[in-house]
């Protein structure tokens, strides 16, 4: 059987490097925009694409376990390095394929780390936005403060200092 499943294997993991590759390429974007503070718009159109490669990441990932369970491997780690033991041993070069899985088993590990990096600088750009917010509508640094139930509580009286 594996004869007839590893040429399908072999372009899904051409097409998910091509698409991690994708990734990575938008996360490094991302990251550029990021640092200039760049147009949210901008931002936003990336955010769109990334979810657009994400989704077809997920699809590529759901079609290589389909592949695993035609062999009866588990969809893991294990049942991936399984699949290339078991082609190997039928006679199958699995030189190149092997060396795309490993490929993007790296870059996912760099689009992991890149993304957390601009979650972060997402969270803190979006943190100083409410607080000049909070400035503008006249809220006090200690606007909001934890009540005894652990939930935030903010000021009831605030007065606008600016109106647009």
């Amino acid at each position: 059987m594996i004869e007839k499943t590893f040429p399908i294997a072999e372009k899904l993991l051409s097409n998910g490097l091509k698409a991690t590759h994708k990734l990575l390429e938008l996360l490094n974007a991302e990251y550029g925009q990021l640092k200039v503070k760049s147009d949210p718009a901008t931002i936003a159109t990336l955010a769109a694409h990334k979810k657009d490669v994400v989704t077809q990441l997920e699809q590529f990932s759901k079609q290589l376990g389909q592949v695993l369970a035609t062999e009866k491997l588990l969809v893991s780690q294990e049942g991936i390095h399984n699949y290339f033991a078991k082609a190997k041993a039928a006679g199958i070069n699995t030189a190149d394929s092997y060396r795309c899985w490993l490929d993007i088993a790296e870059l996912t590990k760099t689009c992991r780390a890149l993304n957390e990096k601009n979650g972060a600088s997402i969270d803190l750009l979006s943190r100083h936005t409410q607080r000049a917010l909070q400035v503008l509508r006249g809220k006090s640094q200690l606007a909001t403060t934890y009540g005894p139930d652990g939930s935030t509580r903010s000021e009831l009286f605030s007065h606008t200092l600016v109106s647009v």
